[in-house]
Parts: structure tokens; sequence; C-alpha cells
């Protein structure tokens, strides 16, 4: 939907009452529109968890102008529903989607500036496509001394414990 005042007439047509009696709930969900008008936006709050922090935020239920008690819950779902086309999806389903980018890898480790940092599969496929390499990611990792900062531990005892 457009905006959250359509979400609470449809509310209201549905649980009874006036389009105000949910519109603060309504609001809630798309908030993050003030910071990005797509679609996108919806990956803060349209989901399951979204619609329990709902309940946190406004308590378990609203009592309605017709004097009818409508759980948060319901008004919730109603707005992700209408919104992601019928379902109700959990925030796995929006963060598994997440492209990842450099700087969301906790890009920079003071005195560790040289090792690599955040997922190397970008730079890899490049290098793929280019014709660059023909090995694979592990190898490719490898013959640029990636790996042996991933899969190698040291214990307390400084002997080193491979965990390929």
């Amino acid at each position: 939907m457009a905006h959250p005042l359509h979400h609470a007439e449809s509310s209201a047509r549905k649980f009874g009452g006036v389009p105000s009696d949910y519109q603060a709930v309504h609001d809630w969900f798309d908030a993050s529109k003030e910071h990005l008008a797509l679609f996108t936006h919806r990956a803060l709050r349209h989901h399951t968890q979204g619609i329990f922090e709902a309940e946190r935020v406004f308590g378990n239920s609203l009592t309605n102008g017709a004097g009818r008690e409508i759980p948060i819950r319901w008004i919730g779902e109603q707005h992700v529903r209408e919104d992601c086309r019928g379902r109700i999806p959990s925030i796995a389903d929006w963060f598994t989607r997440i492209q990842p980018a450099p700087w969301m890898a906790n890009g920079h480790i003071v005195g560790l500036a040289d090792q690599q940092v955040g997922d190397p599969r970008p730079e890899w496929l490049a290098a793929v496509a280019a014709g660059q390499t023909i090995l694979g990611l592990r190898d490719w990792m490898a013959a640029r001394g990636a790996v042996a900062s991933i899969t190698r531990e040291t214990n307390p005892r400084g002997a080193t414990h491979d965990h390929r």
C-alpha cells in the first residue's frame, strides 16, 4: 500500500472503528520510509519480529472507537500481509537477502590492515570473470595468503591447529 493511512482504513474496515484508531500502529511500521522511500525500508519492521516489537511498543491490544479490543498482533499481521503479497516473512527472510558489502564486515582492525576483511567472493568472482584465475575460491585465497588467517588458530601453548 502507498501510505499508512490506507492501511488504517483497511484496519477500520476489517476490525471496526475508524482509521484514526489504528493510525499510530501503521505509522510505526512505515516509519523507516522517512529514511528510504523504497520497498526495502520494510526490512526494518515488516516481519515476524517486527510484529512482536509492535506489541512491545503499543501493548497487547487497543480498544477501537466501536469499543472492540483488537490485538496489536492482528493489526501488524494485516499491515505486513498487505505489503508483502499475503505473506509474513521472518527477519531471516529479509537479512539473508542483503548483499554483503565490504563496509558491512567491520572493515578495519588496527594493526591488521593487510589481512582479508569481509566476503572475498565478489573479488574472486571478478578475477574468474576477467580470466585472471581458474582456481577455486579456497585455492585462490591460499595463493593470496588469505586462507591461513581464516582457517588457522593458535592455542595458548603455541601449537597451530588447521581447521580445514
